[in-house]
């Protein structure tokens, strides 16, 4: 069993930066990490994952601005956000996902707010 809590949501200006925390209750390593944000009215949609020796991948929408890092000692997943867009506002959500066995947590989601 795996709690996940994130931090560090909140409003800013377009152009700015944030920085997201996920903070795990127990070990992640052995799963990957995935950052995933949901607008309303869309899809829940991957943003950035890192697996267990720290592979990444990104969506093609924040390539360049976002970057994904994790600190298996500190059991904690980062999302430093930069050039922030009106269009990254959404609840974003910490993932943390095994295959075999099928393991999936999700935290409570951090609230991005992209506005003047």
């Amino acid at each position: 069993q795996v709690q996940l809590v994130e931090s560090g949501g909140g409003l800013v200006q377009p152009g700015g930066s944030l920085r997201l925390s996920c903070a795990a209750s127990g070990s992640i390593f052995g799963y990957t990490m995935g950052w995933y944000r949901q607008a309303p009215g869309k899809q829940r949609e991957l943003v950035a994952a890192s697996s267990t020796l720290g592979n990444t991948n990104y969506a093609d929408s924040v390539k360049g601005r976002f970057t994904i890092s994790r600190d298996n000692a500190k059991d904690t997943v980062y999302l430093q956000m930069n050039s922030l867009k009106p269009e990254d506002t959404a609840v974003y959500y910490c993932n943390a996902k095994m295959w075999r066995p099928l393991l999936d947590y999700w935290g409570q989601g951090t609230q991005v707010t992209v506005s003047s």
